[in-house]
């Protein structure tokens, strides 16, 4: 591919289209529509033409089919043309009989390779650069130091929450922006000289590379570190009740250490997950959007829907969107909070348990057609003005499968669920009953098989049956997806990291992007690895230093984990934006190794899961500096230094949070810190580790059909493979992701499918019609409007804590208590006689 220079400016003057006097106006906006452009971009692409021979767009068009022939992502049109250019020969040999299709030829190649093969990263990242603008700048550090310790302190203390409100980059990039300007206003232009280069105070404009160090520095604050949900089962008595847990110093090492090794395995990553092209992350997409709304002054005028005309800058449209979303927020949150979760249908008839059982929000399957007035609710699955339409269908149709798989189980009393809630995460004793894991247990925490056979094993509802069993199919499910569709593009990262290690060599990686980050110093891989032995040191400390009762091997194990589904996962949360958690595969493997040791599973899963998650988290923020052209080096310390203030921060809040909130974690809590993912812990540390993953699933124990969804998952992608090869690229089917299918039935137990459904429709106006028919205003408006929505919840959600909920106050009306029945309290199909149980009677338990 040649060499082409690194600054291209939109909008050039070009020659006319054709030469026959139509307009050339209407020939550019059709061309536009059909390669999934906009005007500007087709014309700049025009305007290099001459400057491609028609060897070198064959060249450029082989190696996009190549790279992309598997990718989800890319269109299928553009494929189909980029072959029929490549298979016409008559082209080459009489190019002057087929000027209009070369030219046509060489428009789309260059639109594709000068900038990037997506409409979606067009719309927001810029293919140039300026290497001489100040990204690492004392305001920006400390500015983004400032952020990182808010952001820790806030998504601490809402975690626990159901809903969760967090801050994410996006509010950050909008907080950040009016308090970088006043640095800039009002800082003097003092400094000092450090290693050949002056560092300011105020080097100038605050610019938006500036802006995005300030953005990554918190997002990767933003992200919590792991350990957290040992210290709750550990430190709380409605848990395990081990009071050498309160230990700070114990803590903190293992905040670190967990957090340390994502962020380690991140960086030996790139090549992998970075740094290729179809790795579009389209969560970044949004922070940087808000960024350039925000930096860049340029407006222009596009035509939306009713064929009106849209001048509003991107900057007004986000302010006006922040606002009313801010205001409205606060009824559904606040003074009317039955809009949240809107249960009419269950309301009609509040005690009738078959329709509060299927149509209830909060104890039900939320079979609702209008089921929330909430944009909280409606983007807690995935976001649907970020995700690509197929993954919202693939993950909706998903969640409706899983539904109809509860409803089965459910209604034929399967494995005694009718006596149990047909929603919940909770776990029973043969009673239907919650467990009392207290009563299995020794004072170290192991269980007591004497203790177990006297009391009962462990049952779980029909939900958890069926999530279960969909987690289980997609561990299996992304391995032989990413062998089909991404081996070779395994295979040159697994190259690029040997030669990388002895040297810098970017050519594995020629697209724009990628030779714009060329000028840029590389991070040594040594670097990283370094960051994983600190991790492992800290790691292995926290564990042997307190009376964990647990070998210190578990920290390799679970990285050995990490090592190998770090890659496939990765993948797909990359090109799809949806992340495959596989805590339930590293609790299954932790329980199996570790029988009857709930804190050894626990620490399994802490170093083999969450490493990972972490690592994809960051790698995230990679991507977002790769897109914004900010050096290596400078991301890597800002993520560095952010992560450890991040975890000291976190570390003292959830100290406040368990010694100064009443009655946190229990299913009442005023405040809605009921603390859904630290019961989802405890009951998956009671079931994996406590009773052990053989008690369970091994010969014998009553659930060892759910296995089943190993060789199912596994073969599914297979068979899709297979079947989509026989159809066009064109056609629906090849739009079905099976990973992402089987990913959507792990939405439930406790939420369900009431906050999936409202997803879907908003999805379909901005990625499916919005986008197709009037690209320029999707371009301008969708990621702004994602990030206006986001932004004014999480700030508004954050007032309403502190200035209201915190003090005790609420308003209390119909509107803020209207469930009722069997949606206030759980309640179940069947009930047993007084005195009697279902199951295996005492003593025989497997």
């Amino acid at each position: 591919m040649s060499e082409k220079i690194d600054r291209i400016e939109p909008a050039v003057a070009v020659a006319p289209l054709q030469e026959d006097g139509l307009d050339v106006k209407l020939e550019a906006e059709k061309l536009a529509q059909r390669f999934s452009a906009t005007v500007d971009e087709l014309l700049t692409a025009h305007g290099q033409t001459d400057s491609l021979t028609l060897d070198e767009a064959r060249e450029r068009a082989k190696h996009l089919v190549d790279a992309h022939s598997e990718d989800p992502n890319f269109s299928a049109a553009a494929l189909e043309r980029l072959n029929a250019f490549i298979a016409n020969t008559a082209l080459l040999e009489e190019p002057e009989k087929h000027r209009r299709a070369v030219e046509e030829a060489k428009i789309e190649i260059l639109l594709l390779t000068e900038n990037s093969p997506y409409p979606e990263v067009r719309a927001v990242v810029d293919p140039y650069d300026d290497p001489d603008l100040p990204c690492g700048t004392i305001r920006a550090w400390v500015i983004g130091l400032g952020f990182v310790a808010l952001i820790a302190f806030v998504n601490q203390l809402f975690s626990v929450r159901q809903p969760s409100i967090s801050i994410g980059s996006t509010v950050v990039q909008f907080l950040a922006f009016p308090i970088g300007k006043a640095a800039e206003r009002f800082l003097p232009d003092i400094g000092l000289t450090l290693f050949g280069a002056r560092h300011s105070l105020n080097p100038g404009p605050f610019n938006r590379k500036e802006h995005m160090v300030i953005s990554i520095m918190a997002s990767a604050g933003g992200t919590l570190p792991s350990s957290r949900y040992i210290i709750f089962t550990q430190w709380l008595d409605r848990y395990f009740g081990q009071p050498y847990a309160k230990h700070f110093g114990y803590q903190i090492l293992l905040a670190l250490s967990t957090d340390l090794m994502g962020f380690g395995l991140a960086g030996l990553l790139r090549r992998f997950i970075v740094y290729p092209s179809f790795c579009v992350w389209p969560r970044s997409l949004v922070t940087i959007a808000l960024n350039t709304s925000l930096h860049n002054e340029e407006n222009h005028s596009v035509l939306g829907p009713f064929r009106t005309i849209f001048s509003i800058s991107r900057f007004r449209f986000f302010l006006i969107a922040f606002a009313l979303m801010f205001v409205y927020f606060w009824i559904p949150d606040l003074i009317f909070s039955a809009l949240s979760t809107f249960d009419w249908l269950a309301w009609i008839a509040p005690n009738n348990f078959n329709l509060t059982a299927i149509t209830g929000m909060k104890k039900g399957l939320g079979f609702n057609p209008l089921p929330t007035f909430d944009w909280n609710i409606v983007t807690h699955a995935l976001d649907p003005l970020i995700m690509p339409l197929s993954v919202t269908i693939n993950t909706f149709f998903g969640v409706l499968l899983g539904g109809i798989t509860i409803i089965g189980l459910y209604w034929t009393n399967a494995y005694h669920t009718g006596y149990l809630p047909i929603n919940t995460n909770s776990m029973f004793n043969h009673y239907g009953k919650s467990y009392n894991v207290s009563k299995i247990l020794d004072d170290r925490g192991w269980l007591d098989e004497a203790k177990y056979q006297a009391y009962s094993p462990v049952y779980l509802a029909a939900s958890s049956l069926t999530m279960y069993f969909f987690f289980f199919a997609v561990y299996a499910a992304a391995v032989s997806y990413a062998y089909l569709h991404h081996r070779r593009d395994i295979a040159l990262g697994f190259r690029s990291l040997f030669k990388n290690f002895k040297r810098r060599d970017s050519s594995d990686f020629p697209d724009v992007h990628s030779r714009l980050m060329s000028v840029y110093k590389e991070v040594p891989e040594w670097w990283y690895a370094i960051l994983n032995v600190v991790a492992i040191v800290l790691g292995v400390a926290a564990i042997a230093a307190w009376p964990t009762y647990t070998s210190v091997g578990v920290v390799f194990f679970g990285i050995a984990l990490a090592l190998v589904f770090a890659i496939p996962t990765g993948i797909i949360e990359a090109t799809t934006g949806i992340s495959v958690e596989f805590n339930v595969l590293a609790e299954f493997i932790g329980g199996a190794w570790n029988p009857g040791n709930a804190l050894a599973m626990n620490f399994f899963k802490c170093f083999g899961y969450v490493t990972t998650a972490h690592a994809l988290s960051f790698a995230n923020d990679l991507k977002l500096a790769h897109y914004v052209k900010i050096p290596p080096r400078q991301t890597f310390w800002a993520q560095v230094v952010a992560v450890v203030v991040s975890a000291f921060v976190a570390t003292g809040v959830m100290n406040f949070q368990i010694t100064s909130i009443p009655g946190i974690c229990t299913s009442d809590q005023a405040n809605r810190f009921t603390c859904p993912g630290v019961n989802t812990y405890f009951t998956a540390a009671v079931l994996f580790g406590s009773v052990g993953a053989k008690k369970i699933f091994g010969s014998g124990g009553q659930y060892t059909a759910l296995l089943s969804a190993f060789p199912i998952g596994f073969a599914f992608p297979i068979v899709i493979y297979f079947l989509q090869r026989r159809v066009p690229r064109t056609h629906w089917f090849s739009k079905f992701h099976p990973v992402m299918f089987l990913n959507g039935g792990v939405h439930w137990s406790p939420y369900n499918i009431a906050y999936m459904w409202p997803a879907v429709v908003p999805a379909y106006i901005s990625m499916g019609y919005l986008r197709s028919r009037y690209l320029a205003f999707w371009s301008k408006y969708n990621y702004v409007l994602s990030a206006a929505f986001s932004t004014a919840i999480a700030l508004a959600g954050i007032i309403i804590f502190f200035a209201i909920n915190y003090h005790g106050y609420e308003i209390t009306w119909w509107g803020n208590e209207a469930e009722t029945g069997c949606e206030a309290k759980y309640c179940t199909r069947l009930t047993l006689p007084e005195g009697e149980y279902f199951g295996p009677r005492l003593g025989s338990f497997a």
